[in-house]
């Protein structure tokens, strides 16, 4: 079945319930009568809701209001925001350079305005000592709590540990810096 109301001929009830073109309500018509005034109007009678008893058929413009609905609908797909889970990958045994190489990168994430998937992999006997993956992802949490908060708390599936961030605030756009350096100079003169 089409998503598209019903227009015009295509409306097969004896009587409909009759809304004008600027809202008013007609009342109950035979279906040739509703033809027969949105014919005289130079409009379409379309079907606006067909599950009521009669169905409720409204007098408009039917091109302006498909183009208009579709307008409605390309400026909702445009203000709507995509959410991206970007991930790092640690080990238990990170050392403590690599540590802070890959806090970095999930501030560099985070201050882009993506949620953050920290994943902790195991191997071997690591496995057995599942509580240093959980320091380790708790110590990260503390580490950038000001810019993160914890959206799924750590927890173990199979040889991996995982934990989701998400920025607390909104990304903020980075200042261009030719423009800090025109400033420096007008400065230096003064």
């Amino acid at each position: 079945m089409s998503t598209e109301p019903r227009i015009n001929d295509r409306i097969r009830v004896p009587e409909v319930r009759l809304v004008g073109p600027n809202g008013e309500q007609v009342g109950i018509v035979r279906i040739e009568d509703a033809l027969k005034l949105a014919q005289d109007a130079d409009l379409d009678l379309v079907e606006v809701a067909g599950q009521a008893r009669p169905p409720v058929c409204k007098l408009m413009d039917y091109g302006k209001f498909k183009y208009e609905s579709a307008q409605k609908a390309r400026e909702s797909r445009r203000n709507q925001q995509l959410t991206v889970i970007k991930e790092q990958k640690l080990r238990p045994k990170i050392d403590k350079h690599d540590y802070e190489t890959k806090r970095g990168h999930v501030i560099r994430f985070l201050e882009g305005g993506n949620k953050v998937k920290v994943t902790i992999m195991f191997r071997g006997r690591e496995q057995s000592r599942p509580e240093l993956g959980y320091r380790l992802l708790q110590r990260l949490a503390e580490d950038i709590g000001d810019m993160a908060v914890v959206e799924a708390a750590p927890k173990q599936d199979g040889r991996n540990m995982t934990m989701v961030l998400a920025p607390t605030k909104k990304p903020t756009p980075r200042k261009a810096p030719a423009a800090a350096s025109s400033d420096a100079p007008a400065d230096a003169e003064a």
